[in-house]
Parts: structure tokens; C-alpha cells; sequence
């Protein structure tokens, strides 16, 4: 409305003033602008009657139950102000002593408030306004002005509340939240605490689609055409039946109309509808093209829009096969996927979206197309990101049904609040073009039990019933540890894919223990790794611990794990190991790694000092470990050549030499000049390997086609640590209050090698609008803050993360640290506009 005003009073003003100048000979045309100008306008203020509003911002905190802080009017002037999203778990000292445990990240829970004065004016009085949360670490309650909203347990679940009953217009208003996370251990791995993920303040008309209302199939695809199907809820507070006209248009990616349809409904109160757009030669949806349209809804009462709503969707078609596996869009394809924890390393459980892409992008380069979200639902905006970057995710609901894992955990809420929270995270995500698998539980104890229907069995059926009355185009799968026959979850018959963790050595016979069924691999290999530490000889296997339920007898003195791919859990196998049977068999429609990156807590094999995990391909702080390399080398196309480990060995040391290769035959390594042979695959194998005597100098590997060069790597022997080197992965960001750049650090020598062992303390200083939001390692033993401005480096490398203010400029971040001198880097902050 302030738009349609403001132009109108421009117009007023262009009418009295600039008219008598204007010869009569060229007034038509000046009206004429005028009234297409007038016309545009009003359109626009018609077209967006619906306003999302980001409503992060100017919040206030504070740690520590507060007794009257639900209250309007509360004295909160000394409480903390900060943004959405927030983690105030990340910001503690690391303790064995925090009831989390080391398997919970050996961070603080308790109990938080947060606390936000806004304005609502008086123009939205008969207005329909919410607020959506999509997200807060758990048990979180909610005022305004004083009224109790609701209570929610489950911390991953995204939920809304209806504002408008008991705002004031024309006034200040006060939401109060507040947030549990005192009763620990609640979780398996890292959860952190509070209002995590983003909030959102919604106004609409009083006729609108609802939440989660439009629901977009695409019952038949073929190259030539492909229906879709749009089911839209419909909500009104307007008393009197109304006349509401409908109307569907779906926008290709340079948003031409692609199709349309249009209905007219009498409506009171709610109404379901349904409608039909059929498209010709369609994109289609894939991992390596994906193609998106727009759907578009618009509620017209009149001839006036009084809501519109946007839908993305991918047009695909897929089907899992008993003997193909997967198959896209009438091509086999493998899931190539990995599993990952929801925390984002230093930054904690506060989601943001250029942290979750840069991951996302890391694991693309490497070849990975799938990600599974363990084990719960993620943040909507990772599954919009895998939506635009062509990711194929599994959507897990929960770990754990009735039977508990820990003694505070969602088993309490279970009997009240799963059947809400399985139909919120259905809604929520069903229109993703990424979601391809419902799974409805992980490694649940209730796979185990006895009798003709144990209570296993009706809960998977129960569950799959949930899932099937609000989406019947996806299949649903159970992630199973214990895959025999006796599982009540797979003989209950309710999922469509048998999913097995782990167990690689029995996908071979599958179909001898399932005939005609389908298989996933919904979790495999746990391998365990320390980026940059090796241990010799690197084909002597190290299963640590020796038992799932035994504690870790052995292991290394630094509590460190090797690097060369030959240290797993019990449960699990080598990364190789893994590959190889997965690769080589059709029946695995797809496998998702555990994990894809390392993440805080659930540090096996060990227990304290560790505090995160040693499973993942790349490290917490994000830089790859050498496996890596392997995947890379067999997930993509791209010619790949990495050879390690480093080149700072005792003399005369015995050291295994391993290179991952890729778009050639053989590779060559060279000591210092001198050939020490060719080497070629075997095989099945994935790599090739020396046994080289060390000596001082340089390793060369030289991978070749037939007899051309394709790629050379060198590893020099370090010197003394000398010099710092800064290296951004963006050295442009949007000045949007939100955006990253991620900067590594290295520790070099004087010639410019990267020291293998270095270990220095690095100090961050930041000059202008920007601030130190995280700092890291890759150290799954470090306690150093993840907030603090230094950090040690780790086996030569450190990060630092610098979140950009909202002022278009350059910054510069400036490293020191003793004996290594200074150095900086410089990131220019872009307007948002021109992004």
C-alpha cells in the first residue's frame, strides 16, 4: 500500500508541475506513459499481497532461566543483542564435564531466552500474521504480548504460530522465547542450542493458500511432455462464501510461461483443489542439470490478487529397480552420497546459507551427487541449495522411535508429538526436486523383538501411513544396522528400499536373503581419519575399537587416526573396501558415506580429550583429507592425480608412498630425480603404492596416457616454518549481514612449502565491517574457542571465517604470529543488489 501511495503521489505532482511544461504536441504521449506507469503500478501492489518478512534481526539473549521474561513488559535492556540464527552452545568451553558428554560435542546446554520488541501498523488490523520458526534446539515455548502460543520439543522440526489475535496495531509487540536444553545427554551427536535456523514473520490477507498448502507432482514425464499436478490448500477468515479465482502458471528459468490454468472455487473457510498444467519438451530435473521452473499460485477475490505463493519444482521421473538401482529420468544412476551432522564446524548448529554451499560445493568437486540428512529434518534452505545444485537427498526423520538411545531424548516427546512432527517435516518438503527417499528412522531399537507383530512392526506401518496419506510419489526406507531376517522393521513390509548400514559384505547375496526386494545402503563405512597424520605400514588394518561395546585399548598416544585409509570401526570397512563392492554391484541403487564432513561430537575411537568425529572426508574446518582424492578419482570424470604423505621423515625412515588416479594408465614417482618405477592398477584396486627409504629432497608422481603427460605432482621437504599465507575462497561477498569467506591459513617455509607439522598460534585481526565469526583447525582435539580471535594451526593449517557487515567496501583480514611475521587479505563487500 505505501508503494501504490508513494505513486500516486507522484503522479499528483507530475500532473500540477511538470505538465504546463510539457507542448501540447507531445502531452498524448506523455499521458500514455503515465497511465501504463499507473497500471504497472497497481499491478504490482496487487501481485504481492503476501510479505515475508526475514525477522532475524534485534533480537535479545540471555543464558540462564529468567522468571517473568514471557511477560510483555520485561526489564531486558542488559540482555545480549544479537541476529538469527543463533547457537549459544558453540560459544562454551569445551569440558568432559557438561552432561552432553564428548558424544554430544563436550559443549554446554542449559537454558536460554531470547526476546524481540517490533512494530505492527495499524493498516494490518484483519490481517492474517504468523510467525515461523524453522527450527530451535528443543523444547522451545513461545509468548506474545504475554499470551502462551505453544510448546515444542523436537529441535529439527520447522512449526508456525498465529500472531494476529493478540497483536497490538499501531504498536509495540513483544515475542518471548524461550528455550530448554538443560536435561542432557538429549542427543547422540552435537545439537546445539537455540533458536538456530531462521525465523520469519508472515502477513497475509485473510483468504489465502495455507501453509504448506500447495503440494506439485509430476505423475507422467516423458521427453515429449509431462503433467503436473497442483493440489492447493485453500484458508479464509471471511465469513461469507466468496468467489476465489485460482489461478496456476508455471515459469521456466528465464520465468517465460511455460503453462497455465485457471479455476473458480466458492469457498468458506477451507477448500482443497486441485488443477492441471501439462508442459511440452520439458526440462528435466538431474544431478548434473538441475533444471528448475516456478510454479505460481494466485488467489483472485474481484478481480484483485489477494495472495500469491511460489513453488519450485523439478520435472523428473525415477523409479528404484530390484536389479538396476536407481534410475533418473530413464538412466541408470548411481547414488553416490554422503551422511552429514547438521553442524557447519566452527560456526555450530546456527545454520547459514553460504556455509551449507561451500560444503555443498566441496563434495560436488569431489563427485558426490546424494546427501542424506542424519538424522533428522535438515534446514529448509539446505534442501532449496540441493534443489539449485543437483543434490539427491534422503529426508530422515527421526533416530530413535518409543525406545530411548539416551536418557533425555526425543523417546519422552515420541507417543505425543511424532505423528505432528513426521506430518510437518512430509509438508514442509515434499515439493523439493532433491528429496527422492522418505526415511522414517535410523538404527531404531525397535528393529529388534519378538512374537508374531512386535511393536516394531506397527510402529514402521504406522509411520509409512503418515508419510503415504500426505505423499504417495516418494519411497520410504528404514536405515537398518542389523539386517536378518528376525528385523521387525524390514519384515513389516511398510518401506519400498531395504535399507542396510553398513554390512558390504552382504550386498552380494541380497537378493538370496530378500528376493525381488530393492536395496540402499543407507549408511556405510565409517572409516576413521586424522587429516595429515600417517601410520606405517599402510597395509596393516587398524580396527579400533576392536568391538562396538569395548573400549579403545590401543590407538596412538596423540589421539589420532590414520590418514592412509587403513584405520575403520568394527562396524564399518575402508573407504576402498567400500567403493569396490559398491561400484561393482547394480543391486546398490546407492550409498551415502559416513560421514561427508567431520562434525562435533561422537569422537570414535576415542573418548576425552576428543571432542568431534574422525569419519568424516574432509575435516571440520573444511579442508579435505586424502581420501578425498579417492572418491575423486572414481566419481568424476576429471583427471586426478594426489599422491602422499608429506615429505618431513626421519632419515632413512621406511615410508608408504600411495597415489589416487585418475584418466590415465600409469603413474611414475621420482625421489629427488631418480625413477622408483611405474606403477599401474590391479585389479579392482583404486590406487598404487611404494615403499620408498626416505631421504631429504622432493617425490615426484607423473601420471601418464598412453605415454603422455596428463598431471605431475611435487611434495618438497619442508624447512622451518618462515612465513603465513592467506587464501580466500571468495575474495567477493554480498554486504548482506550474512555472507562468508572462508580464508584458509597456511604455515610455510621460506621456499614456500607448506610444513607439515606446524603447529603455530595465529592472531586475527579484522579491519572494517566485517566480523571474526568462527576460527578453526581441523583438530578433533583442539578446545580452543571456535569464537576467539587465534587459533593454533593444525598440521600446518588453520581457518578463519569473516562474516561481512552490510556496508558495500573492502575489509582486510590481518594474521600474525610469532616468528612468522604478518600478512593479510582483503575482500571486497558487494551491495546485495548487484549479487
Amino acid at each position: 500500500m505505501k508503494s501504490l501511495k508513494a505513486f500516486f503521489a507522484i503522479r499528483a505532482f507530475l500532473k500540477t508541475y511538470i505538465l504546463k511544461l510539457i507542448p501540447l504536441k507531445i502531452f498524448p504521449i506523455f499521458k500514455l506513459v503515465l497511465l501504463v506507469s499507473c497500471v504497472t503500478g497497481s499491478l504490482f501492489a496487487q501481485q504481492n499481497p503476501r510479505v515475508i518478512s526475514d525477522f532475524n534481526a534485534d533480537w535479545r539473549f540471555i543464558l540462564g532461566n529468567q522468571t517473568g521474561a514471557s511477560a510483555k513488559v520485561y526489564a531486558d535492556k542488559n540482555w545480549r543483542s544479537l541476529n538469527l540464527p543463533h547457537d549459544w552452545s558453540i560459544e562454551g568451553k569445551f569440558s568432559k564435564d557438561h552432561p552432553a558428554t564428548v558424544g554430544g560435542g563436550a559443549l554446554p546446554g542449559g537454558t536460554g531466552w531470547y526476546r524481540k520488541t517490533f512494530t505492527i501498523p495499524a493498516t494490518a488490523k484483519g490481517k492474517y500474521i504468523a510467525i515461523d520458526f524453522d527450527g530451535v534446539y528443543r523444547n522451545s515455548e513461545v509468548w506474545i504480548n504475554g499470551h502462551f502460543l505453544g510448546k515444542r520439543p523436537n529441535g529439527y522440526i520447522a512449526f508456525r504460530y498465529e500472531l494476529s489475535p493478540y497483536l497490538v496495531y499501531g504498536g509495540k509487540n513483544t515475542i518471548a522465547v524461550k528455550v530448554d536444553n538443560s536435561k542432557q545427554p538429549n542427543s547422540r551427536w552435537y545439537s546445539g542450542s537455540g533458536i538456530y535456523r531462521d525465523v520469519k514473520l508472515i502477513t497475509l490477507n485473510k483468504t489465502h493458500v495455507d501453509q504448506w498448502g500447495t503440494f506439485v507432482t509430476t505423475p507422467v514425464v516423458t521427453a515429449e511432455q509431462a503433467q503436473v499436478k497442483v493440489q492447493i490448500k485453500l484458508s479464509s477468515s471471511v465469513k461469507t462464501t466468496q468467489q476465489v479465482t485460482v489461478k496456476t502458471q508455471l515459469f521456466d528459468q528465464d520465468k517465460k510461461l511455460a503453462g497455465s490454468s485457471s479455476k473458480i472455487i466458492a469457498l468458506n473457510l477451507n477448500a482443497t483443489l486441485n488443477d492441471e498444467i501439462n508442459v511440452k519438451q520439458p526440462n528435466l530435473w538431474s544431478d548434473v542439470n538441475p533444471y528448475l521452473y516456478t510454479v505460481q499460485t494466485q488467489l483472485l477475490v474481484k478481480g484483485i490478487v489477494v495472495d500469491q505463493c511460489t513453488s519450485s519444482l523439478g520435472i523428473r521421473s525415477f523409479s528404484f529397480d530390484a536389479d538396476k538401482g536407481f534410475v533418473l529420468n530413464g538412466k541408470e544412476l548411481k547414488i553416490r552420497g554422503v551422511c552429514n551432522h547438521h553442524d557447519l564446524g566452527a560456526l555450530g548448529a546456527a545454520f547459514n546459507v553460504r556455509a551449507a554451499e561451500r560444503q555443498l560445493e566441496m563434495l560436488k568437486v569431489m563427485g558426490c551427487n546424494g546427501i542424506r540428512t542424519s538424522h533428522n529434518p535438515p534446514a529448509s534452505a539446505l534442501l532449496d541449495l540441493c534443489d539449485k545444485m543437483g543434490f539427491i537427498v534422503m529426508d530422515e526423520a527421526f533416530d530413535l522411535w518409543a525406545k530411548k538411545k539416551n536418557d533425555f531424548d526425543y523417546h519422552l516427546d515420541w507417543a505425543k508429538w511424532h505423528k505432528k512432527d513426521l506430518e510437518d517435516q512430509i509438508l514442509r518438503d515434499r515439493n523439493h526436486a532433491s528429496v527422492f527417499i522418505w526415511s522414517i528412522g535410523n538404527e531404531i531399537q525397535e528393529q529388534w523383538g519378538t512374537g508374531a507383530d512386535t511393536a516394531g512392526r506397527v510402529i514402521a506401518r504406522a509411520l509409512a501411513g503418515i508419510v503415504r496419506k500426505l505423499d504417495m510419489t516418494r519411497p520410504i526406507t528404514t536405515a537398518n544396522n542389523d539386517v536378518a531376517l528376525y528385523n521387525n522393521l524390514i519384515q513389516s513390509g511398510a518401506t519400498d528400499i531395504i535399507g542396510y548400514n553398513y554390512n558390504h559384505d552382504k550386498w552380494k547375496d541380497f537378493h538370496k536373503t530378500y528376493p525381488g526386494k530393492k536395496l540402499i545402503a543407507t549408511e556405510t563405512t565409517s572409516a576413521l581419519q586424522t587429516r595429515g597424520h600417517y601410520d606405517m605400514p599402510s597395509d596393516s588394518a587398524r580396527i579400533w575399537p576392536t568391538a562396538w561395546d569395548k573400549p579403545l585399548l590401543t590407538g596412538n598416544a596423540d589421539f589420532s587416526c590414520s590418514a592412509y585409509d587403513n584405520c575403520y570401526a568394527p562396524w564399518g570397512s575402508s573407504h576402498e573396501q567400500t567403493l569396490k563392492a559398491f561400484e561393482n554391484d547394480p543391486v546398490v541403487s546407492g550409498m551415502f558415506v559416513w560421514t561427508g564432513f567431520d562434525y562435533l561430537g561422537e569422537p570414535t575411537p576415542y573418548v576425552w580429550p576428543a571432542r568431534s568425529s574422525y569419519f568424516g572426508i574432509i575435516d571440520i574446518a573444511g579442508f579435505p583429507k586424502d581420501v578425498y582424492y579417492l572418491y575423486q578419482s572414481v566419481w568424476t570424470n576429471k583427471p586426478v592425480l594426489h599422491i602422499f604423505p608429506h615429505w618431513n621423515w626421519k632419515a632413512g625412515q621406511t615410508v608408504d608412498v600411495w597415489a589416487y588416479y585418475s584418466q590415465a594408465d600409469e603413474v611414475e614417482l621420482y625421489l629427488s630425480g631418480k625413477s622408483l618405477g611405474k606403477k599401474t592398477k590391479q585389479g579392482r584396486d583404486m590406487k598404487v603404492t611404494w615403499r620408498v627409504k626416505y631421504e631429504a629432497g622432493e617425490i615426484k608422481a607423473v601420471s601418464r596416457k598412453n605415454g603422455a603427460t596428463v598431471l605431475e605432482q611435487v611434495i618438497h621437504t619442508a624447512g622451518k616454518a618462515a612465513k603465513l599465507m592467506l587464501v580466500a575462497d571468495r575474495s567477493k561477498i554480498s554486504a548482506d549481514g550474512k555472507d562468508l569467506s572462508f580464508i584458509t591459513v597456511k604455515v610455510l617455509d621460506k621456499e614456500g612449502n607448506l610444513v607439515p607439522d606446524a603447529d603455530q598460534l595465529i592472531h586475527f585481526k579484522i579491519e572494517g565491517d566485517a566480523t571474526l565469526e568462527g576460527v578453526d583447525n581441523g583438530s578433533p582435539i583442539s578446545h580452543e574457542s571456535f569464537k576467539g580471535k587465534q587459533h593454533k594451526a593444525f598440521n600446518g593449517l588453520a581457518l578463519a571465517i569473516v562474516k561481512a557487515g552490510k556496508t558495500a567496501s573492502t575489509i582486510k583480514l590481518i594474521a600474525t604470529s610469532e616468528g612468522l611475521g604478518r600478512e593479510s587479505i582483503t575482500i571486497d563487500l558487494e551491495s546485495p543488489n548487484l549479487k
